[in-house]
């Protein structure tokens, strides 16, 4: 009897070693505003860095405020219409964009309240951009096309009008809890610099501790990146957390082990797991600079997704994960949180837009920032 209630025991320990169904406990997770959809439409990287600018306010100042995601990208579609034309149709027009590009247009046009510009007509139940971004790829293949041998500058202003027409045209004064301002005074108020971000990634065919220019389809506006080695750029994104900052995280969510519904994004080290891995903690596969670069040079890893690292969590083994804010909403994965795993995020993170402030001491001093 002895000996078979000591064989049961060991068989437990012994499978619950093989397999268990995770079990999350929170390390740290920062303040950030409700997840919000960003429904049918390409602009996660306008509600992802917002979202991470919201973070910075509340950090900051203690303030919720609810930014306008579309004002971002209401001004952003000129730029990638300016890019495409100029380039003569040599150039992706599309939904996508990157981080700095929220950076960029706050600089440049400020920023405003979500109830001051929805970026939605009123009769619009959910966003979709798909009409919209259809019919200005038409005008600006015609005007690439030139068919009237003389391409007329009005051609920005019918750009303009059309997004007027899809999202509403941009404010440019309004009042808000009792005040009045412009988009550059409301960013003043909010106590945001532009020139306080930094983007910082990990690639071995560019020079490290240097920037340069990512070759990547949604780059059209040629955005600078910090080239860090990779246990160096997970660093800085364990630094940043551990002070209290939040990055805005652009990454590749194409794999089958990345779960929007179920919340978990994990790189199994056997791929007959990539099922079971999703529910249960497996051995994940350990993450090299060479494995990574070969996955980016083969199109294994590209850039398709952003969203807004916000704090960890680990699971009852000890490993670790990031508190991922998406932008599919609430209903999905974890209220609508992904936890992604180191494996993942050393092999499928593209880069991060973070806080100069939130890097350690030594990658400050060799970036000389």
């Amino acid at each position: 009897m002895k000996k078979t209630l000591f064989y049961f025991i060991a068989l437990s320990f012994s499978l619950n070693g093989i397999s268990q169904t995770y079990e999350f406990q929170t390390i740290k997770k920062i303040d950030a505003t409700p997840v919000i959809s960003q429904d049918q439409t390409g602009t996660c990287w306008s509600f992802s860095t917002t979202s991470f600018l919201e973070a910075e306010i509340i950090r900051t100042t203690g303030k919720k405020i609810d930014l306008s995601e579309m004002y971002n990208v209401r001004n952003t579609y000129p730029k990638k219409a300016w890019v495409y034309v100029m380039r003569q149709g040599k150039a992706q027009f599309g939904e996508g964009g990157l981080a700095h590009d929220v950076i960029n247009s706050a600089r440049d046009f400020g920023l405003v309240p979500q109830s001051v510009y929805s970026g939605k007509m009123p009769t619009d139940a959910i966003y979709n951009h798909t009409e919209m971004v259809s019919v200005l790829e038409s005008m600006l293949k015609t005007y690439v096309a030139n068919p009237g041998k003389k391409l007329s500058p009005q051609w920005k202003e019918s750009v303009s009008a059309v997004l007027d027409q899809y999202m509403g045209p941009n404010p440019t004064e309004f009042t808000y809890e009792g005040k009045k301002y412009t988009p550059k005074t409301f960013m003043e108020y909010t106590k945001l610099n532009p020139k306080d971000y930094i983007t910082i990634s990990s690639f071995t065919h560019e020079p490290f501790y240097k920037p340069f220019l990512l070759d990547i389809p949604d780059n059209f506006s040629n955005g600078v990146f910090y080239n860090l080695p990779l246990d160096e750029f997970i660093q800085n994104i364990d630094n940043a957390l551990d002070k209290g900052y939040t990055l805005s995280l652009d990454c590749d969510v194409s794999e089958a082990t990345f779960s929007g519904k179920k919340g978990i994004a994990v790189i199994p080290d056997n791929e007959a797991d990539e099922k079971a891995i999703l529910n249960e903690i497996k051995p994940e596969k350990n993450i090299t600079p060479q494995y990574r670069q070969s996955e980016f040079e083969n199109y294994d890893t590209v850039d398709d997704h952003l969203m807004h690292i916000v704090g960890k969590v680990k699971d009852q083994k000890g490993n670790l994960y990031y508190i991922v804010k998406n932008s599919w909403g609430a209903e999905n994965g974890k209220e609508g949180y992904v936890y992604m795993s180191v494996a993942y995020l050393r092999l499928k993170a593209i880069s991060v837009l973070l806080h100069k402030d939130g890097l350690t001491p030594k990658t400050k001093s060799d970036l000389k920032i």
